[in-house]
């Protein structure tokens, strides 16, 4: 493999140095590649070991098998790199590596989220990164090397850092942000709650491997469906992270609302504010036209076709993936990818004044008469530290609260499947049974 002179050339002020990796098998002292910068500026830098060392050295000391596969981790190509910085090169202008996990790594949605996270577009232009992808089984292991390569040959200057695993313990290790998209798709004949079981299983562990390694303040973002109720298991399973932390992704419903109130209104998409999605990701989901604004006005103000905002506007949202799958041929794997973007930068970016995002979080003491102990989306505004509070000048009239009821109704079901995962009694049978997953998520 060619290694980029590129690659050792100091940052600019503008950006991080790369931080001294701490990779896994540097601690269990197996050698690393190492391309390091001598304190004499005048020497060139130098390869140490080779990559086919590293590796052959991290798979001979691979932890323990993870449900039957052997954990892997290895740190991938020039992102071995380790710089050998001077004190006096480092200026306040740097910020600190911001360590990202992305499950399902390998996957059509993270093909197309990576590259964004990578190139500054969701953190920031001055925000160098770490990504951390984790696979699901050995077979994986190949394809996250070549999303690795294509990482590599994309040049960015702020991803200063990658591992590919298949072991969340390794993976997960000290990650501020997880972004929790593998999960295994619904099956031809799969009844719902096989697939709560199934999944719910494997974010069970991957939240007991946050609790053990990640950050203290991890934040947890759960794409992999039913995603409320695996965030629900994943934060059960991972007691020293704060409750609040978790998110289940509801901001693609959000994106698909707001496209259809301005389609109606003839408007373009930035004229849409205050868009709340209540309940679950699902079709018993509630996007909210009752608080919704169209140019700062009420939306019943401005479309007055009471019939579309109360039958068709919340079926359209509901089927637009199924009608995208038609037409395409293919899930809404990008404009997923970009939702995941949005929810990311509305924790990161302060809320504009007045507006809302929606997003799927913990109901224990919210002030909408919510059920507790669920993950229910509500709308929710930051101030741009990662953390959130929820809205309160919001109108809910008989129309959203009968809604709303129905949608808390079938997480509290799902909640009493996956009791036996959340510490809560033993499996015993579900009650889920009408199938309310959204088109193209089975």
């Amino acid at each position: 493999m060619a290694f980029m002179a590129a690659a050792a050339t100091a940052p600019s002020s503008s950006s991080s140095p790369l931080q001294l990796h701490k990779h896994a098998a540097a601690r269990r002292s197996a050698p690393a590649l190492l391309l390091r910068r001598p304190r004499s500026r005048s020497h060139r830098n130098q390869l140490v070991c080779s990559l086919d060392a590293t590796k052959q050295a991290v798979q001979e000391e691979r932890p323990a098998a993870v449900n039957g596969v052997a954990g892997r981790t290895d740190c991938y190509g020039v992102f071995c790199t380790t710089y050998d910085l001077r004190a006096d090169e480092e200026t306040k202008a740097w910020k600190k590596v911001v360590s990202v996990a992305v499950s399902g790594a390998a996957g059509m949605i993270s093909n197309h989220l990576l590259f964004k996270l990578a190139s500054g577009q969701v953190f920031g232009p001055d925000q160098p990164i770490a990504l951390k992808l984790l696979g699901s089984s050995q077979r994986s292991f190949q394809k996250l090397e070549g999303v690795a390569m294509e990482l590599e040959d994309s040049l960015y200057p702020l991803l200063r850092e990658v591992s590919i695993g298949i072991d969340p313990y390794e993976v997960f290790q000290d990650v501020e942000w997880a972004l929790l998209i593998g999960a295994k798709p619904r099956g031809p004949g799969m009844e719902r709650a096989d697939l709560l079981n199934i999944n719910g299983q494997i974010f069970a562990q991957q939240g007991k491997a946050l609790n053990a390694v990640a950050s203290r303040n991890v934040k947890v973002l759960v794409v992999g469906n039913p995603c409320n109720t695996n965030a629900l298991i994943c934060l059960k399973n991972a007691p020293e992270i704060p409750s609040k932390n978790f998110h289940a992704l509801t901001r693609l419903d959000e994106n698909r609302a707001k496209c259809q109130l301005a389609l109606k209104a003839s408007v373009f998409y930035d004229k849409i504010s205050n868009m709340t999605i209540w309940g679950n990701h699902s079709t018993t989901q509630v996007p909210d036209f009752v608080n919704a604004r169209i140019d700062g006005k009420p939306a019943r103000q401005v479309i007055r076709d009471t019939k579309w905002l109360h039958e068709e506007f919340t079926k359209t949202v509901q089927k637009r993936g199924g009608e995208l799958i038609q037409k395409r041929g293919r899930s809404s794997a990008p404009s997923t990818a970009v939702s995941i973007v949005d929810a990311i930068q509305s924790l990161v970016n302060p809320t504009p004044e007045g507006d809302w995002f929606s997003s799927g979080v913990y109901t224990n003491g919210n002030p909408y008469g919510i059920e507790e102990d669920i993950v229910f989306s509500m709308p929710c505004r930051s101030k741009g530290d990662g953390d959130y509070e929820l809205v309160t000048d919001v109108t809910i009239d008989d129309f959203l609260w009968e809604r709303i009821k129905k949608s808390e109704a079938e997480l509290l079901a799902e909640k009493r499947c996956v009791g036996h995962l959340i510490g809560e009694g033993e499996e015993e049978l579900c009650e889920v049974t009408e199938d309310t997953m959204l088109p193209g998520e089975q």
